[in-house]
């Protein structure tokens, strides 16, 4: 008996050893925190030289982390930007990623490994929070009158709390886990990006009852004294305020890191800010000087304080990796006359670069990203190439999974670059433009590929980047992408199309 008992209190302490292993090994990987910003451009934050304006928040994680002056999304608009960072796997290799209406079905399918997946495999809780434009049920679109399969839950995600698309397109709803929050059954939720539905006001019948009017398109079903793109009608009572968009998904961040503290967390925050329509809290409405794109800057760099507030308060600081960037560059008028144009004064949205959302320039591409994670990341300033792609493989190793083959099959680990303990580049890197033509990054240079289209997009004032010709830039002499240098350097024009060939090929 008393051998037995020996060993049953042996056998008891290994248990107990083990799993004080398993629970330090789980505790040992820090929590992660991406704080996508919308259409926020590379000179739009006062660490990367915006004068303006000032955004301490963002000034401080920078000041107590990386600052990265090379890091670049995957496309210069929303949709495929959210797809490559989510799949790691380039938008422009699948059909159907472009920019998504409001109804779109599920471009992300049940079963794809994500991001999100791969973390919630490693013992992460993972949630989403903020604007999704992914797209959301079967074939067809959603039921938003009912239980919503194809979204976030089934790709990996354990809580969300969403926008559907974006702020100026419809439904004009919030959608959390599987369902429209709100939703009265009695008054059912239409909506069609073909014909008008119901007799709700539009912008083009009934500009009258606008309190801020269109510029371009965006003259259809009214919500809240703002006209979008898509009719809708019914769901009166799951409306969102625009001015309240912002309060409401920070304080789902909030609540969701607070409820998932003591064990490792991913969470996704993607902001509204600083898309349109611009309609920021009265808090911050005619703060800026710059009208409500300036406002809504300051709300997102509002937004970042609350996070890292709490991520303060709960003592997570040593525990958390917090990153703050965004989706594409910047846009100035994107439909709503909301005096962005007037009050831009000397304020340069994409600082030194040339271009910006929908443009194969940089200023498309090369974004806002900061690192910060107390303990572990020097604060300083990196200049290595990386793209957005490479998280999910970053993520992956960080936490100790492997991919499988054909699993995001163009993300990188770069953990060490992420991290800043190495500034080596990633070798090339390809940015995509919202006509679908294609650059490539390779050193110090930047070869666009030859195609037609207009060189100036005209709603937008935007350069495309569009040239019948190759353009090739030395992005270390020549940060503006002001002198084509192809002509003068045939061998490099044809080195970088030959790669990009290959790459499309996926070799």
């Amino acid at each position: 008996m008393r051998k037995y008992s020996t060993i049953k209190g042996t056998l008891g302490f290994v248990s107990i050893f083990l799993s004080s292993a398993l629970n330090a090994q789980s505790t040992s990987k820090p929590n992660i925190i991406i704080i996508y910003a919308d259409d926020l451009g590379y000179g739009d934050v006062s660490c990367y030289g915006a004068t303006k304006l000032s955004t301490p928040n963002i000034d401080r994680l920078a000041k107590q982390g990386l600052r990265f002056t090379n890091a670049h999304c995957t496309s210069a608009t929303s949709t495929p930007s959210r797809y490559s960072l989510l799949t790691g796997e380039y938008a422009w290799r699948r059909k159907g990623t472009g920019v998504l209406p409001g109804d779109a079905s599920a471009i992300i399918q049940p079963g794809r490994t994500t991001m999100a997946s791969i973390l919630k495999n490693a013992g992460y809780t993972t949630g989403v929070v903020g604007k999704w434009h992914l797209g959301l049920g079967p074939q067809g679109g959603p039921d938003w009158n009912g239980e919503i399969r194809n979204g976030p839950l089934d790709i990996g995600f354990d809580y969300s709390f969403i926008i559907p698309a974006t702020g100026d397109r419809v439904p004009c709803v919030f959608l959390e886990n599987r369902r429209v929050v709100g939703l009265d059954p009695n008054d059912p939720i239409t909506v069609s990006y073909n014909n008008k539905v119901g007799e709700w006001p539009t912008g083009k019948e009934n500009p009258e009852l606008l309190k801020m009017h269109p510029s371009h398109g965006h003259d259809m079903t009214i919500v809240n004294g703002v006209s979008r793109i898509g009719y809708m009608t019914g769901g009166r009572s799951a409306l969102w305020i625009d001015e309240d968009i912002a309060d409401i998904i920070t304080g789902k961040a909030v609540s969701f890191i607070e409820g998932n503290w003591e064990k490792p967390f991913f969470l996704y925050f993607a902001t509204h800010d600083i898309h349109v329509p611009r309609v920021p809290n009265q808090r911050f409405a005619g703060k800026s000087g710059m009208g409500p794109r300036g406002d809504a800057i300051l709300e997102f760099d509002w937004s970042v304080g609350e996070i890292l507030k709490i991520v303060d308060k709960l003592k997570l600081s040593r525990k958390t990796i917090i990153i703050v960037t965004s989706d594409n560059g910047p846009v100035v008028d994107d439909g709503y006359k909301d005096q962005a144009v007037e009050l831009l004064g000397d304020h340069k949205p994409a600082g030194p670069l040339r271009g910006g959302k929908y443009s194969s320039f940089d200023g498309g591409t090369r974004v806002v990203f900061i690192v910060s994670w107390k303990g572990k990341v020097k604060s300083g300033t990196s200049d290595a190439l990386f793209s957005q792609i490479d998280l999910l493989a970053s993520f992956a190793s960080l936490a100790g999974e492997k991919l499988s083959t054909g699993d995001a099959p163009d993300s990188q680990n770069h953990l060490d670059v992420l991290t800043g303990k190495s500034k080596s580049d990633r070798e090339w890197l390809v940015e995509h433009a919202s006509n679908g033509r294609l650059s490539l990054i390779k050193g110090d240079w930047k070869f666009i590929e030859p195609g037609p289209g207009v060189k100036i997009q005209v709603n937008t004032n935007t350069e495309t980047g569009n040239d019948p010709l190759p353009q090739l830039y030395n992005l270390k002499t020549d940060l503006g992408e002001k002198k084509n240098a192809a002509a003068e350097n045939p061998a490099i024009v044809k080195e970088l199309t030959d790669l990009l060939q290959e790459i499309k090929e996926g070799k």
